[in-house]
């Protein structure tokens, strides 16, 4: 029989990037871009850019349809969420606490990230709540590199 740190460790697929952001300014809204270098301190360019255990914010874009099912939205730009890089095809939660290649960066899945009181003026009453659970990882930089849109997101 397997181990649970056995189970842990495998995962179904890759994921891929499908969103990038960076927020240049604290309260402004977040810049859709092609690809980003992350630095030891995070991506270069994003005003939360500080090293450590919250250098990156990650989200499951398949959550994100989650939070809009809950807000009774059609849907939910992804800029609206204040993370930096939305994925598909992966468990981001299935990462914390483990290497994952993004793009030529590796990151280390840190804890989630909750959501921040903005979520309530972004979204309304509730919204704080919409995101609870769904908000994603944060990261710290193992190695520095680029990441692009459409690059595999790939456990180590």
């Amino acid at each position: 029989m397997d181990t649970i740190a056995e189970l842990i460790s495998r995962h179904a697929r890759t994921g891929r990037v499908e969103w990038i952001g960076l927020r240049p300014a604290k309260r402004t809204d977040l810049i859709s871009v092609s690809s980003a270098e992350i630095t030891d301190c995070g991506l270069e360019g994003d005003h939360r850019s500080t090293p450590g255990k919250r250098a990156v914010s990650l989200i499951q874009a398949e959550h994100i349809t989650t939070i809009a099912s809950l807000l009774g939205q059609e849907g939910v730009a992804p800029e609206l969420l204040r993370r930096n890089i939305v994925v598909s095809g992966i468990n981001l939660l299935g990462l914390r606490n483990h290497k994952f290649s993004i793009g030529s960066a590796v990151l280390e899945g840190m804890g989630i990230c909750a959501p921040c009181s903005r979520m309530e003026e972004i979204f309304g009453h509730g919204g704080y709540s919409a995101v609870r659970g769904h908000g994603g990882i944060v990261a710290s930089v193992v190695q520095p590199g680029t990441v692009s849109l459409n690059d595999d997101v790939t456990p180590l």
